[in-house]
């Protein structure tokens, strides 16, 4: 029911809070006793910031997947969420019910009844929209842009990668169902445009901008390991520079947070749900880029003192 915790909000919730706590735990000087401390690493780490534990227990090692591998979430992204646009877009424009399978799962996490996804507003299709091309955009990248080394990634953060969109797209609708549709009729197209606001407008604007800067973080990422010609050179890691990589080591995680808000002011910039989301995006990315951060740090002499991990001048 509307204002009761919602399973949605509540699992976004735990998942911030679990990385925020990773993130804290990680920076104490004090470690976990044993082979704990080992597997805590293992889980947080990935790619190049594994580089630390080359030494780990072979069991630990049998764990491992090619970090290439994160197209597949991606390519899952691009299939179901695409699925989820057209049948909102068939609800909103012809009529039809949404799949009964669909509004079972909504109403468990949100406790709304199935009549609550009768009526979709224009909230809703921008925000799966944007979701389909971020994730469409993704995918092209890791296949013809992004030139991946032999980096790994723990067999549980490819399991999460893999439902990680899955319950994103699910989350849309939970965060769209309560943007208010004004008493407009769902078949009629021009008051369903009429719902068009400046934050649908801003929040697109700046869902643009951060795609842009996401693109060219990875193309410049890319281009550390081609010679002039595009050809594959070396797969080692370097400094890099230019663009916001002046300010802090991973301008695409920072691309990513503000994708999110984009969403978010999508929203109204009123959704308890999305802004959960956000945050925790937030302590996910702070995290990532911590490691990062790190592991350039530590590999590099000359690496440049006045970078930040991910937020410019901040964090």
């Amino acid at each position: 029911m509307p204002g009761a915790l919602q399973v949605v909000d509540v699992t976004w919730f735990l998942l911030a809070l679990g990385f925020l706590t990773a993130f804290f735990v990680h920076k104490l000087p004090l470690k976990f006793p044993g082979d704990v401390e080992q597997v805590f690493q293992d889980l947080i780490r990935y790619g190049k910031t594994k580089s630390p534990l080359e030494q780990r227990r072979a069991v630990l090692r049998l764990l491992d997947v090619p970090k290439r591998w994160f197209w597949h979430f991606y390519a899952i992204s691009v299939l179901w969420n695409g699925l989820l646009f057209i049948l909102s877009f068939r609800a909103v424009i012809f009529g039809e019910a949404i799949p009964e399978f669909l509004t079972d799962i909504l109403g468990f996490l949100t406790g709304r009844p199935p009549a609550a996804w009768t009526e979709l507003s224009l909230t809703v299709l921008v925000l799966q929209a944007l979701l389909w091309v971020h994730s469409f955009r993704r995918l092209l990248e890791c296949l013809l842009v992004s030139i991946f080394s032999d980096g790994k990634i723990h067999v549980v953060q490819y399991a999460f990668g893999l439902s990680y969109y899955i319950f994103l797209g699910l989350t849309v609708l939970c965060a769209g169902v309560s943007q208010p549709t004004d008493g407009l009729l769902r078949d009629s197209a021009g008051p369903f445009l009429s719902q068009l606001t400046w934050y649908h407008i801003a929040g697109v604007l700046l869902f643009i901008w951060a795609s842009l800067l996401q693109h060219s973080s990875l193309s410049l990422l890319a281009s550390l390991r081609t010679n002039s010609s595009g050809k594959v050179e070396t797969l080692a890691h370097r400094i890099p520079h230019g663009g916001w990589f002046e300010l802090v080591s991973c301008p695409h995680y920072l691309a990513e947070l503000l994708i999110y808000t984009a969403l978010g002011v999508c929203c109204g910039c009123c959704s308890l749900t999305w802004w959960l989301v956000v945050l925790y995006i937030f302590c996910n990315q702070a995290l990532a880029a911590q490691l990062c951060h790190e592991y350039y740090q530590s590999t590099f002499k000359a690496y440049p003192r006045h970078r930040k991990a991910f937020i410019p001048f901040l964090l």
